[in-house]
């Protein structure tokens, strides 16, 4: 059976792991980013019948987030990095502190978030308003390929947060 994950999961999760680090050593090296990939995923992989397979294929997802948390992060600060599971899905979260990349434009807060479509639902990805279509685009091509949820919400002062919402089910094609 197939399993997507039709909006980010709102029942209770179990905290699995949770990272923190200074900005400016993550973007010291871009080699962090592949470190703190692989180090996802292979928590991520924990519990299922093939762990590698499930972990190598979301390191793809996983690695997509973290280079745009990369990208997007200022050089000071603090980033966050916390894996949480329920009974149906395994939850990625990237905090970053805010950076306007909008040059000013978008100064409230705002949130996108992206899904597959459903059956007989045009594939619209959400309004994008503080990101690049490039972005929302790259993200929406994320959640479909692994029926994931993926939600960016920004208040606009204080943090970014990445929310990637992904099934337990081992799937994937």
């Amino acid at each position: 059976m197939e399993e997507i994950a039709t909006s980010i999961d709102r029942r209770a999760f179990t905290l699995m792991l949770s990272l923190e680090m200074d900005v400016a050593l993550v973007k010291s090296e871009w080699r962090f980013c592949d470190r703190i990939t692989e180090y996802l995923s292979d928590i991520l992989g924990q519990g299922h019948t093939d762990p590698a397979r499930y972990s190598n294929f979301l390191s793809v997802a996983a690695n997509e987030l973290v280079e745009l948390a990369f990208r997007w992060s200022g050089q000071s600060g603090l980033m966050s990095f916390s894996l949480h599971r329920n009974a149906t899905t395994n939850r990625l979260t990237i905090e970053l502190p805010y950076q306007d990349l909008s040059g000013g434009r978008h100064k409230s807060a705002s949130l996108i978030e992206l899904r597959p479509p459903l059956a007989g639902e045009a594939g619209e990805a959400g309004d994008g308003k503080a990101f690049t279509a490039d972005t929302t685009a790259l993200l929406g091509d994320l959640a479909t390929i692994f029926r994931s949820a993926i939600r960016i919400e920004t208040d606009g002062v204080e943090s970014t947060k990445i929310v990637a919402d992904f099934p337990l089910a081992e799937d994937f094609q």
